[in-house]
Parts: C-alpha cells; sequence; structure tokens
C-alpha cells in the first residue's frame, strides 16, 4: 500500500500558545508535515520563500507584516497556497484576503478539526471559506460555478468590485448608485450565484473570473 503523501506547512503565529497548540494538532496526523513554525510576519515570508511548503498556515494579525501583508508580497503566482487565521475580521477585509490570493479562512475559535480539513482542501486545489460570523456549523460556502448569463451587467460590476475588497459604499460611489441600491444587488446575486455572504461570492468571482469578466 502506498503511502499518503504528507502536505508540507509552515505556520505563523505571534501567540506561543496558539502556535503550540496548532502545531501539536497537526504534528498528530500523519499526512501533516510541519517544516517550521515562526513568530512574525516577515520571518514568516523569508521561511515560505527557503521553504516552498504546500501550505502556510499565516496569523493575520503579526508584528511587522500581517498575513495579508505577507499573501501580497508572496503574489499570486507563489507554488504556496495560504491559509488564514483570524480572531475576528469583517466581511470586507475577508473580502479582501480573497482578492489577494487567500485559499482558506479559518476562525481561531472554531474547531481544530475546521483547520485540519481546511488545510486538506486548500492542498487539494479548492477553497474553504468562512464568513467573518461565527456560525454553527463548520462546513464552508460550497462554491459552484453558476452560469454567467444568469447576471446582468450591472451585477458582474458589482460582483467584480465587492471581490476587490470595497465595501458596499464604496461600490456605491463607483457605480454613482446609493448604498442601500448595492444592497439589493447583492442580495439578486446572492440568490442567483448560490452563495450566503459577501466572502464567498468574492471567492467565487475570483475562481470564476474568467466566466464573470465584464
Amino acid at each position: 500500500m502506498d503511502q499518503q503523501r504528507q502536505i508540507s506547512i509552515i505556520i505563523a503565529d505571534d501567540h506561543p500558545i496558539v502556535l503550540c497548540g496548532v502545531v501539536g494538532l497537526l504534528r498528530s496526523h500523519p499526512d501533516m508535515n510541519v517544516l517550521a513554525t515562526c513568530s512574525s510576519g516577515a520571518d514568516a515570508l523569508k521561511t515560505i520563500r527557503e521553504l516552498n511548503p504546500d501550505i502556510a498556515v499565516l496569523d493575520v494579525s503579526m508584528p511587522d507584516l500581517d498575513g495579508v501583508a505577507v499573501l501580497l508580497r508572496l503574489g499570486q503566482s507563489a507554488r504556496t497556497r495560504v491559509v488564514l487565521l483570524t480572531a475576528a475580521a469583517t466581511d470586507a477585509q475577508l473580502a479582501t484576503a480573497i482578492a489577494c490570493g487567500a485559499r482558506g479562512i479559518v476562525l481561531k475559535d472554531g474547531a481544530l478539526d475546521c483547520l485540519l480539513a481546511c488545510i486538506r482542501e486548500v492542498a487539494a486545489g479548492r477553497h474553504w471559506l468562512l464568513a467573518s460570523e461565527v456560525q454553527e456549523s463548520s462546513a464552508p460556502e460550497q462554491l459552484h460555478p453558476p452560469s454567467s448569463h444568469t447576471l446582468t451587467l450591472r451585477e458582474r460590476q458589482v460582483m467584480a468590485l465587492v471581490s476587490e475588497g470595497l465595501s458596499n459604499k464604496q461600490v456605491g460611489r463607483r457605480l454613482n448608485l446609493t448604498e442601500g441600491t448595492i444592497k439589493m444587488h447583492l442580495h439578486n446575486i446572492y440568490g442567483k450565484v448560490g452563495v450566503s455572504n459577501r466572502t464567498a461570492l468574492a471567492a467565487l468571482a475570483i475562481d470564476q473570473r474568467e466566466q464573470f469578466a465584464i
């Protein structure tokens, strides 16, 4: 029987207890190979470039560089896929992280099994995304590519701007529409594409960027 391929991982978090707990969890699973741990964003960036792991698990808030800043410096072409750990974040902040290339987002106060599942999904080339609110269910939004012709041109414009991390007010200013109108468009878009929040919508827009090109 072939030995299961290990997922190479580096972990970065400036809280020693969190770092120790995550490392202990991952190392207890044979398909996880923790190559290194870091306590700052700058160290994480350097280590990712040196070791080129499959997955980098990064705390959103770290000294020097936060997780999103590390993601930006790595660039979209980097081999390493980034999973962000966050204690609290708004949907707009999460949408920004997704627009920058984050493949997974996990809440720190969620079940540890979520992190394991997230890493495995992301390593397999999929997304694992949670809304900013703590949900009773730990299941991520599933990305079901809809047909682009179901969206109007205006809806595709709104979707594209949301995927850039813009708030409803900012989207409204760009399109010369009221914030209320943007909310109405988002409600319609959610129903058409089968997602429930802007975080999942941003991920879908990025994952299917060619289909939803304006």
